[in-house]
């Protein structure tokens, strides 16, 4: 980065049905890709962004943060309505903010939250955005053993088996569902993700949820370190990455 150039986090959301997840690679479409063909179209020159984290293929963000180095001052009214117009319409940028030139979009995260949707009853208007399901679930029952969540910190049971990372462990703040009308939502929040790991704990506890495991199997799942002792994971469709925290001394 030259002497001259400025950092700035971009908030970003995005339904995700129609991109092979976040990161750029070959014959796929990505988000990131697409953004960057976006902002080298209003900036007149190439933008590398990096993300907060990577949404997998079909997985959306309702916020999603990015930064960029760019060699002049913006004006983010004037760079937030540039960018919208010649962004798809399942990509939106929200907010443009100038920050410390050493400031990471993924490092300096201090915590990420999803949110897990499900619902009951057929939707016509959110098909792809929803988890179907038409079986009933014991809500107290996987809220039980998403608490034994917070207490454990290796969730590699939990993760895609072909990743690179250095370690598997997580701190987990929060994890829980709640009913909302027809529709249950799964809420977890943790310093890091791995691979992979929300759409596979909310499938294991919906199959908890279905009665075809019990809290003290789960915690067994959990102290297995074996991702084949876990459950299926859940579609890609009902997971949002839904918030991202950072320290507010990073921002001008």
């Amino acid at each position: 980065m030259s002497k001259t150039s400025y950092r700035y986090f971009l908030e970003l959301a995005y339904k995700g049905t129609h991109y092979h997840g976040w990161q750029s690679q070959k014959n796929a479409k990505s988000v990131q890709e697409t953004l960057e063909q976006a902002l080298a179209m209003i900036l007149r020159v190439s933008v590398p962004v990096t993300g907060s984290g990577r949404t997998d293929t079909g997985v959306h963000a309702s916020q999603q943060f990015v930064h960029f180095d760019v060699e002049e001052v913006l004006d983010s009214v004037v760079f937030l309505k540039k960018l919208n117009a010649v962004l798809p319409k399942d990509i939106s940028a929200y907010q443009l903010r100038l920050v410390k030139r050493d400031a990471h979009v993924r490092f300096d995260a201090i915590w990420r939250s999803y949110i897990y949707k499900i619902t009951y009853r057929k939707n016509p208007f959110e098909q792809e955005l929803l988890w179907h399901y038409f079986r009933p679930l014991d809500l107290e029952k996987m809220n039980e053993a998403a608490a034994l969540l917070i207490a454990h910190e290796d969730f590699e049971c939990f993760s895609k088996v072909k990743t690179e990372v250095n370690h598997f462990g997580c701190k987990i703040k929060a994890a829980y569902w709640e009913q909302k009308g027809h529709e249950l939502h799964f809420h977890i929040t943790a310093n890091r993700f791995l691979r992979g790991m929300v759409r596979a704990i909310v499938g294991t506890l919906v199959d908890l949820g279905e009665g075809k495991l019990s809290t003290e199997q789960f915690q067994e799942i959990l102290e297995s370190r074996d991702r084949s002792q876990a459950g299926s994971s859940a579609p890609a469709s009902g997971l949002f990455l839904c918030e991202v925290t950072y320290p507010e001394d990073i921002f001008i």
